[in-house]
């Protein structure tokens, strides 16, 4: 009988060829599988529109937002103008002058000479005296005259003759003139026309 060693050793070139056998590439052709394109289109579509709509409701409500801020606006500004007129009328109806002024109008009348009670004696002292209306004090100052060159003295001058103008001339200076007559009839020489 052989040995282990030898039959192992004739074995071997037949477990080479075998595994040499097995070891071989082949070429195989390819194969192109698609990836299925429709789900990949609806998705970039979904999210394209999805973000034009949530752009659309952006700008839409950014510009509501603008609106109402000008509006909110609009309305702080004209509520400061009333509260501003408001406390002007105020003031003037809190004004010294005028509460005098309404009392005046109401009957009431400045005393001009006022009674002392002493409370602990009993007598009054001071002598009694009616107020008028016409015993109490201006409240509106005066009104300053207007100085002559604000009134200045009507000046009145003739018209000039009308023989160097022609007939048509005549006649329009002649209807000038009668407007003339007719705007100074309250004067005491209605053909003279005056001048400031």
């Amino acid at each position: 009988m052989s040995s282990p060693a030898v039959q192992f050793r004739q074995r071997m070139p037949r477990i080479a060829e075998a595994a040499v056998e097995r070891a071989r590439l082949t070429v195989v052709p390819r194969r192109r599988v698609r990836a299925p394109r429709m789900p990949f289109v609806a998705l970039v579509s979904l999210v394209l529109l999805g973000g034009v709509i949530g752009l659309l409701l952006f700008n839409t409500s950014m510009q509501q937002a603008a609106f109402a801020t000008t509006a909110l606006e609009n309305q702080a500004s004209t509520l400061s103008a009333r509260q501003l007129t408001l406390k002007m009328e105020l003031d003037e109806l809190r004004s010294p002058q005028r509460v005098a002024d309404q009392a005046r109008r109401m009957g009431m009348v400045y005393p001009h000479n006022p009674l002392f009670l002493d409370l602990r004696s009993g007598k009054v002292s001071g002598a009694p005296f009616v107020s008028t209306p016409a015993d109490g004090q201006p409240i509106w100052p005066a009104v300053p005259p207007k100085p002559p060159v604000l009134t200045p003295t009507p000046t009145y001058v003739d018209p000039p003759a009308d023989s160097t103008t022609g007939a048509s001339d005549n006649a329009g200076a002649s209807s000038s003139h009668q407007n003339g007559h007719n705007s100074h009839k309250g004067n005491k020489n209605p053909s003279k026309h005056t001048h400031h």
